[in-house]
């Protein structure tokens, strides 16, 4: 079946079609559009889609929403932007899937991952999931017009940066089952406190539908904080973590062959040992709220253990990389390189400190953005991570990167090696004289410094 027809899109963005056409896809960046894909011609501050549909239609785009008069298959409506949430709604108005949304200072999409993994292998392929990170004004309605009407379980990830946003996208989402990973001075630069940033985190419970469940961090220093708005709009909060008093919690975690945790955990009336493959305490915590998603919409818990055991890690999130290197030997390359916050940084460099390494241990890491009059205070704590990691040598690639450089350097008693680094290219130049047989490099930072591009020159051997 067709994701959508042109009669069904021209009445859900109450448009006009000038032909009969169907779509399999959705897309927004033209240079995404494949072939039997719908077009969204959006109109910005300084982009305007209607540029790129002779491009659209040339890779094989089947047809395009626009709002300017347009050659080739289309719907004519008045604002394409109002148009891509109209379609949003529609898409969740016929499907009778469950709808889990995901939010959270840190471990979103990692959770989101994870929970589509596990339903869709007990589903049999009929789960739906947003893509990368696909967790803004754009991203979820994109999201959410991509899921087939006969799927059976939807896993949206919701971001936000000011109060409010999460308002709006989780009216669009709706859904059944709502999670908060975790709460982190993440964004805390547009916030005038923690507590703030729980609140616009709570947020999501506002779309939770009839007889919904929010699940909630209990380890969490804003657990009340998050209940007692989850109780506003439903009477099932269900919390995850490690204290005996969590509703889903771990019982026993000891450390699996590969580097992952061999966990049991209650749920009720139930137990499940599992495996997950993913290293770390802040992964069992994730793999927690996952179980308790997956119980809440009916899912299969064994499957999801079995999904949680062969869980790869994510490019920029974890994944674990043999590099071969030029000047011969191979190293482990830890990609983490695709966001950072202080509590991030922390549980990462926690698990780094348990990497045994034949070598040396290094850590590339990236300032941590959007901290406001924080940023200094939450630099220099870093340092404390840092030596408690183990690193042998530290590169630190960014301005706001100094004062942690400088609260290293007061340390006499560290036989740390430092370099700071103003760019990603620089940061790469100091790995490449350093690097060698058998040693292990932890790469993590704000996604704006671009470390992702040292991730894949070492991956590809194309550096100097």
């Amino acid at each position: 079946m067709a994701l959508w027809s042109a009669s069904d899109l021209a009445k859900a963005v109450n448009g006009q079609a000038n032909t009969d056409f169907e779509v399999d896809g959705v897309a927004f960046d033209s240079r995404e559009v494949g072939k039997g894909d719908l077009f969204f011609a959006l109109k910005g501050e300084e982009s305007n889609g209607h540029l790129y549909l002779d491009k659209v239609y040339a890779a094989g785009g089947s047809g395009a929403i626009v709002s300017e008069p347009s050659e080739g298959p289309h719907i004519l409506v008045q604002d394409t932007t109002d148009a891509l949430n109209r379609l949003a709604v529609a898409a969740r108005a016929r499907t009778n899937a469950k709808i889990i949304g995901v939010t959270g200072s840190v471990g979103k999409t990692g959770t989101k991952e994870a929970l589509f993994a596990a339903l869709e292998r007990c589903s049999l392929g009929k789960a739906h999931r947003s893509v990368k990170s696909y967790n803004n004004h754009v991203g979820v309605p994109l999201s959410l017009s991509r899921m087939p009407a006969e799927t059976e379980y939807g896993i949206f990830e919701m971001g936000m940066n000011h109060p409010g946003e999460l308002s709006e996208l989780t009216q669009l989402v709706r859904p059944d089952v709502a999670i908060v990973t975790a709460i982190a001075p993440a964004h805390v630069g547009f916030f005038d406190s923690v507590e703030q940033i729980a609140d616009a985190k709570s947020e999501i419970f506002k779309g939770l539908t009839k007889d919904g469940t929010a699940i909630i961090p209990f380890d969490s220093p804003h657990h009340d904080r998050l209940k007692k708005v989850a109780l506003k709009y439903t009477d099932k909060v269900v919390s995850f973590g490690f204290d005996k008093n969590a509703d889903v919690r771990a019982v026993d975690i000891v450390p699996a062959q590969g580097g992952g945790s061999l966990v049991t955990a209650k749920l009720g009336d139930q137990s499940l040992c599992f495996t997950i493959s993913a290293p770390g305490r802040h992964w069992v915590s994730n793999a927690l709220a996952i179980l308790a998603a997956v119980q809440a919409v009916g899912g299969d818990l064994a499957s999801a253990g079995l999904a949680l055991a062969e869980l790869d890690g994510l490019d920029g999130r974890g994944r674990r990389h043999d590099v071969i290197l030029k000047n011969g030997g191979q190293a482990l390359v830890i990609d983490e390189s695709y966001n950072a916050n202080p509590v991030s940084m922390k549980a990462t460099l926690a698990q780094f400190a348990s990497e045994n390494a034949a070598g040396q241990k290094i850590v590339v890491l990236g300032a941590m953005g959007e901290l406001g009059d924080k940023a200094q205070h939450y630099h220099e704590v870093l340092a404390e991570d840092i030596l408690a990691s183990g690193a042998g040598s530290a590169i630190l690639v960014g301005d706001e990167m100094t004062h942690t450089a400088d609260k290293l350097s007061s340390d006499v008693d560290s036989d740390l090696k430092i370099t700071h680094a103003a760019s990603s290219s620089e940061a790469l130049a100091e790995v490449a004289k350093i690097i060698s047989d058998e040693d292990i490099l932890l790469i993590k930072g704000s996604n704006y410094l671009g470390l992702a591009s040292v991730v894949s020159a070492l991956v590809s051997g194309e550096y100097e």
